[in-house]
């Protein structure tokens, strides 16, 4: 398979490239720009650990210039999108939603065109549990409203949804959307709480808790959610089943949307309180109210999912919170 992945040197980038790049007979176009969000070198040295494969392509390219990722795609003859790239974090966007408009937006368009130009077997996207913003219910389904986001970058997550549905509609490009909920690992993103309490912590500097501890979030282990990615590829949505959890009895897109996550969610102390139990170290604690554009809680309903690719996530909390610290010590020489 000739696969491109956007947003290749990112966490989930990088892993997904890792899995595909294992079976020879795939072809793996990556591409990146290499922002400077966070630090650069974490994904440049996650490419340093794949650039050197026969079979692995790599292009520094911004998605938002629609005829370079159209002759990179058109030269190598793709025939799967996996579109990870994106600008991510949700407090980020409080401060600057053009960063989220331009990447998200304009950027996913162009991967939307680039897609029904070429006609590709199938475009699958990064969506967020994000999207579920406001809603009051204890378990997010697919089911559920999605049309009140309490941060931008939410709002751009629910803006790819919709518009994936109209080209799956209009064009037939078959699209399928994937909620992740707070992947995390080894490799992953330093703006992430794990990988700020794991530095913060190890450097004796205090940690803000939010909402006074008061949260819950449905972590998801990177390797779960590649065997997830690597399922689905090949899992081609048809035009001639109805989107029944969309309330779109009349919809005959080849389109789907999927909660990606654990399916339990652990208290942000205990969260914390294992961290600490790894480290052998208690942290310094700031209580504070959440901060605007944060959800309380997170917990999947995976049962779609489970249905359509038989995915069954495996990786507790307690085994991926220290294969994280073990990584973060051995990256950072600690």
């Amino acid at each position: 398979m000739k696969i491109l992945i956007t947003g290749a040197a990112g966490f989930i980038g990088y892993h997904l490239a890792s899995k595909l790049l294992s079976n020879k007979n795939n072809i793996i176009i990556g591409i990146d720009n290499l922002n400077s969000y966070y630090d650069v070198n974490l994904k440049k040295n996650r490419l340093k650990k794949i650039i050197k494969k026969k079979n692995f392509f790599f292009y520094k390219l911004d998605i938002k210039n629609f005829y370079s990722l159209l002759k990179i795609c058109k030269k190598h003859k793709i025939q799967y999108i996996v579109n990870l790239a994106a600008q991510a974090g949700v407090r980020h966007s409080i401060k600057n939603p053009k960063d989220y408009f331009d990447n998200n937006n304009l950027g996913f368009f162009n991967i939307l065109e680039v897609s029904k130009y070429l006609k590709v077997k199938h475009l699958i996207y990064a969506s967020s549990s994000s999207v579920y913003g406001g809603n009051k219910n204890k378990i997010f389904s697919e089911k559920d409203n999605v049309d009140h986001p309490v941060s931008f970058y939410a709002s751009t997550k629910k803006c790819n949804e919709v518009m994936a549905h109209s080209y799956s509609h209009i064009y037939k490009v078959p699209t399928t959307g994937l909620r992740f909920f707070s992947v995390y690992g080894p490799w992953g993103r330093p703006d992430m709480s794990l990988f700020i309490f794991v530095k913060s912590i190890l450097k004796r500097k205090k940690i803000f808790v939010n909402n006074y501890g008061n949260m819950k979030r449905d972590f998801t282990y990177i390797d779960d959610v590649i065997n997830c990615l690597s399922k689905i590829i090949c899992k081609i949505p048809k035009s001639n089943s109805k989107i029944k959890y969309l309330n779109a009895a009349n919809s005959f897109a080849p389109y789907k949307i999927f909660n990606v996550g654990f399916g339990k969610s652990i208290n942000l102390l205990n969260y914390i309180m294992l961290i600490e139990k790894n480290l052998g170290i208690v942290s310094k604690k700031i209580f504070r109210k959440i901060p605007v554009g944060d959800v309380r809680s997170t917990t999947s309903d995976s049962t779609l999912i489970k249905k359509y690719i038989n995915f069954e996530p495996k990786t507790s909390i307690q085994t991926g919170i220290k294969n994280f610290i073990s990584w973060y010590k051995f990256y950072y020489n600690i």
